[in-house]
């Protein structure tokens, strides 16, 4: 398995991984949104023997009350329904995490499912006094600083781009 970057030849394998992995369009309307409204986003491919099975993207999220905060919010992650359970989801993860580190970002937050992210490091954002601007389950709006003591002192809501609530 290898992860890089996305290249524009990749949007159909993209998208049909999106769709593949949800059971709505949503998430699949809200990666093409983002490539098209939002800089700078990060956005990988998971793929084995050339074909896409995987996808992650990571686009810049605010809080309110702390404008000089780099933050990321990860979203949408999908893989293949066939590939699923096989590491590959961590892969993308760990990979963004880094490149999102690479690009000066401080921490990253996500809105996914809590016995799976702490696996890759994110915590319950409410231990940092921070949530989300979507009504969610607390233990669901989770963290991980990329840079140690980035978010100290730093509480508030958290705001996606507006192409998340488009989708």
């Amino acid at each position: 398995m290898n992860v890089r970057a996305e290249r524009p030849e990749d949007r159909a394998a993209v998208r049909a991984v999106n769709l593949s992995a949800f059971d709505t369009a949503a998430e699949a309307n809200l990666v093409d949104a983002l490539r098209d409204q939002v800089q700078p986003v990060i956005s990988l491919v998971a793929e084995i023997d050339a074909q896409v099975i995987g996808h992650i993207m990571f686009s810049p999220v605010t809080m309110d009350g702390h404008a000089d905060l780099r933050l990321m919010g990860l979203a949408p992650m999908a893989v293949s329904p066939e590939h699923q359970s096989t590491g590959i989801g961590s892969a993308l993860v760990r990979a963004g995490l880094q490149r999102c580190s690479e690009l000066g970002f401080g921490a990253v937050v996500v809105l996914g499912h809590p016995p799976y992210y702490p696996r890759v490091g994110f915590q319950p954002s409410v231990r940092f006094g921070i949530t989300s601007e979507y009504d969610a389950p607390a233990e669901a709006f989770m963290v991980v600083e990329l840079q140690p003591g980035y978010l100290r002192g730093a509480t508030g809501t958290v705001r996606y781009h507006e192409a998340f609530k488009d989708v």
